[in-house]
């Protein structure tokens, strides 16, 4: 752990175990801290989440540009942005997360961790906090830029996407960015508890690698086949789509964003049950790793 991890047989104030009754709370607070900073100066000093981010980057910014959706206008972007993102961002949130909690078990640290007054639930939110504060930067950032250039090279031709006065608006792709971050958060959760169940780095790598199939492809394929066999009714369908979080994203920005900017069109999600279908996945996620450290 960092310079500033606690030592085994100190409290959180300095003192010896035998003052830990007295300085419960202060030690808590101070172990969740000091796992949140050690989780992103892990980040800041891991070459390959560096990369990733600079590619992450590069790639978004690149197909913005390239394909001049940027000249056209909010909308347009978010629309040429939607498709790789829903492969790109399950990507870069399980390789920020898949090894979290394995890489402390193999070094030995959730044993010291475990002998001070923090419990289970505590260190999985520490390490979700700091792994989440590293990967939104990643995510966010280049698409904060993409928006920034949208105000320096929209062009009048972006008048050809929309369908009434003032559709394009930023607001629009304000709510892209904020589904984007619930994703992203979404997927991170899955690859948090993955780092937990695991008990070496090959079965956490086989293991996301199953995630990222059922999550990209999987999912939606069942959704695909229950709708064709007529187990999932043309009524229910926008429901049963907050079962996969990638669905449940695409929904969300085409009703929230892409379905606004045109004026009219079928309904693409239940914006609540996409809503609760994230809920639930990050909290049953994080619930199992806290299960995991439980035991």
């Amino acid at each position: 752990m960092s310079d500033d991890a606690i030592r085994p047989g100190d409290t959180a104030g300095g003192g010896t175990r035998s003052d830990r009754s007295r300085t419960t709370a202060p030690g808590s607070k101070h172990v969740l801290e000091t796992i949140i900073g050690r989780e992103l100066r892990t980040i800041v000093r891991t070459r390959t989440f560096f990369i990733l981010a600079l590619a992450f980057a590069a790639v978004v910014l690149g197909i913005t540009w390239v394909s001049g959706s940027v000249r056209a206008g909010y909308v347009p972007t978010l629309v040429d942005l939607l498709t790789p993102l829903e492969l790109l961002v399950p990507v870069v949130a399980i390789a920020f997360g898949y090894r979290a909690i394995l890489g402390d078990a193999e070094r030995g640290e959730l044993d010291v961790l475990k002998t001070y007054p923090v419990s289970s639930r505590e260190i999985v939110a520490g390490v979700y906090v700091g792994r989440a504060i590293g990967l939104l930067t990643a995510i966010v950032a280049p698409l904060v830029i993409t928006a920034m250039t949208v105000v320096v090279a929209k062009e009048e031709g972006r008048t050809l996407y929309a369908s009434h006065s003032g559709v394009d608006s930023p607001i629009l792709f304000g709510r892209f960015v904020v589904l984007t971050i619930l994703f992203a958060l979404t997927v991170l959760a899955i690859a948090i508890a993955i780092s937990a169940v695991v008990s070496g780095t090959r079965s956490a790598i086989a293991l996301s690698v199953v995630a990222l199939v059922v999550l990209l492809v999987g999912l939606d394929l069942a959704l695909v086949y229950g709708f064709s066999a007529g187990t999932i009714g043309d009524g229910s369908l926008v429901y049963a789509l907050a079962i996969s979080p990638l669905s449940a994203y695409r929904g969300l920005v085409f009703e929230s964003a892409i379905v606004v900017a045109a004026g009219t069109g079928p309904a693409a999600a239940s914006p609540v049950a996409s809503l609760v279908s994230f809920a639930v996945w990050t909290a049953a996620s994080l619930g199992t790793a806290t299960w995991v450290l439980n035991r």
